[in-house]
């Protein structure tokens, strides 16, 4: 059990500087004591802005040092697997950014090297522990729906050449397998995980050679059908995820901060809920509450690992070519 648990940060980016790092410092019983990041003056210049004591260059001064407990490892997902070996091996938890890896199989390896080690391995799909997302998660269990029939999503958003996410090698697809691994995820969080997985992608080139329109679909085990279309070379931005049920349904953003609708017979209903400045704090908080005894955090490598094989399945026409 641990009091108070003390972070070391891999790769302070920008997902760090608002989202994720603060949280790490906020989060009752937590602590961070030092980050790293490769590129020299960087890691002095967050940690100087952050109010953080230590900074570093190599990651092996983060895991050798005696008063850090878990490592949260916030680089691209094509070092996460080195990163989290080297981390469990050296003895800390792990709390790791989605994606969790390029693929299925990477995660699996993640998880065993932590297996083997013996310490935990946790994943950043903050939505599981986010207070708007569990009201979604609140309003299908209770009923207001009815009897969940069907869900589907659709994103679709103006191309952005220049994101990392686009660079072949970096995140093991394009903008898709960054962005709609959440909504895959807290699906999988409300239904369990997802059956006979299907999917089309394709590339127009806006953003090169990755996929930036796919459509999918899936059944979970309870017979809950569902299907999504996402497009990243779009003349226009939305994101709307709709839970059919047969006494009426709800409908919520996965990437945008908007109200949840609920529309049952001839009633409509609006739920705002305010994010957190931090978002993953309340995530971070279970990691901190699980590691001193008194709760469990939802979202952990074998949970992540459900979510890689799904975006694998479907994006396997695409990764053959």
């Amino acid at each position: 059990m641990m009091a108070n648990v003390r972070w070391g940060l891999i790769g302070c980016g920008d997902v760090t500087e608002v989202k994720s790092g603060p949280a790490l410092q906020r989060a009752t019983g937590s602590e961070l004591v030092a980050v790293m990041r490769r590129t020299p003056g960087l890691a002095e210049d967050y940690a100087r802005r952050h109010g953080v004591a230590r900074w570093y260059e190599d990651a092996d001064d983060i895991l050798r040092a005696d008063d850090i407990d878990a490592v949260y490892i916030a680089t691209h997902p094509d070092t996460h697997l080195d990163y989290t070996a080297r981390a469990a091996e050296a003895g800390k938890a792990v709390l790791v950014e989605k994606p969790v890896a390029r693929s299925a199989e990477e995660c699996r390896l993640m998880q065993a090297a932590c297996d083997r080690a013996g310490v935990p391995l946790w994943v950043a799909y903050y939505r599981r522990a986010l207070p708007r997302f569990l009201k979604v998660k609140e309003l299908v269990e209770d009923g207001t729906v009815g009897e969940v029939r069907a869900v589907t999503s659709r994103r679709f958003q103006r191309v952005r050449p220049d994101a990392w996410q686009n660079t072949a090698g970096h995140s093991g697809g394009g903008y898709f397998f960054d962005a709609a691994c959440h909504t895959l995820d807290f699906l999988q969080f409300l239904f369990g995980p997802m059956q006979d997985v299907h999917g089309l992608a394709s590339s127009h080139g806006g953003i090169g050679p990755l996929e930036d329109t796919v459509a999918a679909s899936y059944r979970f085990a309870d017979g809950v059908v569902g299907s999504g279309t996402w497009c990243f070379d779009s003349a226009a931005d939305e994101d709307v995820t709709t839970i059919i049920g047969s006494a009426g349904v709800v409908s919520f953003s996965v990437s945008a901060h908007d109200a949840i609708r609920v529309v049952r017979g001839r009633q409509e209903r609006e739920f705002w809920i305010e994010d957190p400045p931090h978002v993953h704090q309340p995530l971070v908080q279970t990691i901190v509450d699980e590691l001193a005894g008194r709760g469990s955090c939802p979202s952990t490598g074998r949970t992540a690992l459900a979510t890689a094989e799904a975006m694998d399945r479907i994006l396997a026409d695409v990764r053959s070519r």
